[in-house]
């Protein structure tokens, strides 16, 4: 039992409750403090129970597009979060190739926007690298600035499609990043996942749905990852297919739950490479990258339907969108409206939609899987999309309360790395959107964090997410104050509130409570 908290359930009444009991991998009751008193004492006595002295009981996170070896490889990686030059980035690889010479420098998050000097040559990658393979991707990871050792072991680079002196991007950088992943060995690759699944659990994250795929990680990292114990992880495989038959082969290969996630109809706002009806504001002419076309992405949606597959997509840019809803509108021609309803299929990012485009995706049941911290980074009249794209279209990215008013499902995750993996964080972010009228209700910002995370997964249950009698035990602990802003305010700056413990299904994953209250009846 766990007593004296404040209970807030998303779904349930505005009155929050005081006391959970938990019974094996269910939750038993939820009520005041009076009724749970009235319950002890007639149990015979063999109940534990928690005093929470105040804290704050949610439902256990979800965070539904995440990247698990790429954001632990960090943990011993070079963080280039908030570079501030070329020099600095060329000095950090340095430090690290002379610390471990000849082996792989693993870095990420260098943003160039605001750099008044060029990006490093390769040239000077390698004088700094001193000979060590060197793999560093841009926040948004879709270019990387790579040395010419880690070219050596990628051969189908040169010259492929984003291929360049500078920044790889496009199929270039694929090329690159498989090549990277392949120098990390099982060791390393399993310590890195370790530590971003404790990660998970100490920010109050119960499951996380991993967006993995041929140009992403590699199908015996997503192997390892499934057989790590922590939180549960929900498998995406990002590989189109053409036919039933394929699909239900690639699902047995992989394991994973659906064939979505990031399979790219195109790239990133920030490399300049998601796929634009307009050219980009900054750049001289240029569109984007297309991966997949109308007929690409309906074949695909046709055969996972067919298979009872779920289907998804990586998609950014305005002329993405509209490839996607094409896709979908061939595939709902080719099998049915109610037949693509059903399978529950799901889109990643969809930054860039119009509302007849957003009823269109609710209407054949498609869930929008969002990342508010994108905004939030990025957002707004002087932020990177406004740099990219101008401050008119920037205005209208990320229109989350348009979706949700067109009955889309949304699902927020952080897409850590590039964002961090921080739920408050994001649901902060998807209230005080930097658009008005774009954000959501805080309530409706948790549920997205919470129940959508399982509707994005294909869960229908309407107890998923919840904290109400018969939905799972999977629920979060909070220290601090969860209230509009879900943050603690002290010497004005924000913190969240801190995990105390988080628990899925019954089982708890991460526990830093200072005690068990005693309790009478």
């Amino acid at each position: 039992m766990l007593l004296g908290a404040r209970v807030l359930d998303p779904g349930g009444a505005a009155d929050a409750a005081e006391a959970v009991e938990i019974s094996a991998d269910r939750i038993s009751f939820v009520g005041t403090a009076a009724q749970a008193r009235e319950r002890l004492r007639g149990s015979d006595g063999g109940v534990v129970v928690l005093d929470l002295d105040g804290a704050v009981v949610t439902p256990a996170f979800v965070d539904a597009h995440v990247h698990a070896t790429a954001t632990g490889l960090l943990v011993d990686g070079v963080d280039l979060t908030g570079c501030p030059s070329p020099g600095a980035l060329l000095d950090a690889v340095a430090g690290r190739a002379a610390a471990r010479p000849g082996a792989l420098v693993w870095g990420h998050g260098w943003q160039d926007q605001h750099w008044s000097e060029p990006l490093p040559s390769r040239a000077e990658l390698d004088r700094a690298a001193g000979g060590s393979p060197v793999y560093l991707s841009r926040v948004d990871v879709h270019s990387a600035l790579v040395s010419s050792a880690l070219l050596d072991r990628a051969p189908g680079a040169a010259g492929a499609a984003g291929w360049s002196d500078g920044p790889l991007s496009a199929e270039a950088h694929h090329h690159a990043r498989r090549a990277a992943l392949a120098a990390v060995d099982s060791t390393g690759r399993a310590a890195a996942q370790t530590a971003f699944l404790a990660a998970a659990a100490a920010r109050g994250v119960a499951v996380v749905h991993e967006c993995a795929g041929p140009d992403i990680s590699s199908v015996d990292d997503l192997a390892e990852l499934l057989r790590q114990p922590g939180p549960e992880v929900v498998a995406y495989w990002g590989e189109a297919v053409a036919t039933a038959a394929q699909a239900r082969e690639l699902l047995a290969a992989t394991g994973a739950r659906g064939l979505a996630g990031d399979l790219f109809v195109d790239g990133s706002i920030g490399s300049r490479t998601a796929a634009l009806r307009a050219p980009y504001a900054d750049a001289d002419g240029g569109t984007g990258t297309r991966y997949l076309d109308a007929d690409a992405v309906g074949a695909h949606v046709a055969a996972c339907t067919v298979a009872g597959v779920q289907a998804g997509f990586h998609v950014i840019g305005d002329a993405a969108t509209d490839a996607l809803l094409a896709g979908l509108d061939i595939a709902a021609a080719l099998t049915s409206t109610d037949a693509v309803r059903a399978a529950v299929h799901r889109v990643e990012h969809l930054e860039m939609v119009e509302p007849a485009q957003a009823a269109r995706l609710a209407e054949l049941g498609v869930v929008a899987s969002v990342q508010p911290a994108f905004d939030a980074c990025w957002g707004g009249p002087t932020g990177m999309y406004a740099d990219r794209l101008g401050v008119g279209r920037a205005a209208g990215m990320n229109p989350f309360a348009a979706l949700r008013d067109a009955g889309v499902v949304l699902a927020l995750g952080s897409d850590t790395p590039v964002t961090p993996l921080d739920p408050w964080a994001g649901v902060h972010a998807a209230v005080h959107h930097r658009t008005a009228g774009s954000g959501l209700r805080w309530h409706e910002a948790v549920a997205a964090h919470t129940a959508g995370g399982y509707r994005a997964a294909g869960d229908r249950s309407a107890l998923a997410g919840r904290l109400a009698p018969g939905a799972p035990a999977s629920y979060a602990v909070w220290d601090g104050p969860a209230f509009e802003d879900c943050t603690a305010v002290e010497d004005g700056v924000r913190y969240p509130a801190r995990c105390l413990r988080t628990a899925h299904q019954g089982v708890v994953l991460h526990d830093a409570l200072p005690g068990v209250g005693a309790f009478a009846p």
